[in-house]
């Protein structure tokens, strides 16, 4: 379809046995990300872009689930992070007004998951929020088995090389744990990207937009989903 990017679904799995020996369950991570509009601009003329990632976490039943601690993904050559270009809210002002207290040109996007809390079901929905060049948040809300509103900052580093920039999160132990029940994410859809916050600069000669991830658990295991979004020149 013109405008929107066909998109390569990947699954990274536990080896069943390893995981047994260790005591821990076999998880299974899908990532499907659109990048829309999927035509790269230049460094003359860079592109804005809009980010839409759906992840589905999958854990067995009959397994202690474990809890997301860390999540850090890597942008292709070619991606480029104006936070800079735009007005930004900073943690404090969130901490107490939440996004309403931010400028509204520092709201990018939305998301929401979907969370086991014990035995029923909860529903985070999250603000993306631009925090200057260096910084993005994720301001979280949940309401069950309690309210809970947390900012939850994303580092942004810009690299060289086949890289163009690391984002890394660390999950709040509040987000965590809410009055004493463990928060087991089981999916998440972000969307991000307004104007040129975002943008690319450069479609590769293989047409491929490659990525990849790191997502760390507290049980100490680590999960490397990776793959790749067409795009045209």
């Amino acid at each position: 379809m013109r405008g929107r990017l066909a998109f390569v679904a990947v699954s990274v799995a536990w080896s069943a046995a390893m995981a047994a020996a260790q005591g821990s369950p076999p998880i299974i991570v899908h990532v499907y990300p659109k990048v829309i509009p999927n035509t790269a601009g230049t460094p003359e003329h860079p592109r804005g872009v809009r980010l839409d990632v759906r992840i589905k976490i999958g854990i067995p039943a009959d397994y202690e689930p474990p809890l997301l601690n860390e999540i850090d993904v890597w942008f292709p050559h070619g991606g480029l992070y104006n936070g800079d270009k735009y007005p930004a809210c900073s943690a404090h002002t969130l901490d107490y007004a939440g996004p309403s207290g931010c400028p509204a040109d520092s709201i990018m996007g939305w998301g929401i998951g979907v969370a086991r809390a014990d035995t029923t079901l909860t529903y985070p929905k999250i603000t993306v929020v631009n925090g200057g060049q260096h910084e993005v948040f994720f301001y979280t809300v949940l309401n069950n088995p309690a309210r809970v509103q947390e900012p939850v900052p994303g580092i942004v580093t810009k690299l060289s090389g086949p890289w163009s920039y690391r984002l890394h999160v660390v999950i709040p132990k509040n987000l965590q744990i809410v009055a004493g029940v463990p928060i087991v994410l089981q999916s998440l859809h972000i969307v991000a990207g307004r104007g040129d916050w975002l943008a690319t600069t450069y479609c590769p000669p293989d047409r491929r937009w490659k990525w990849k991830a790191v997502a760390i658990f507290d049980t100490g295991q680590e999960l490397f989903p990776h793959g790749g979004v067409v795009c045209r020149s």
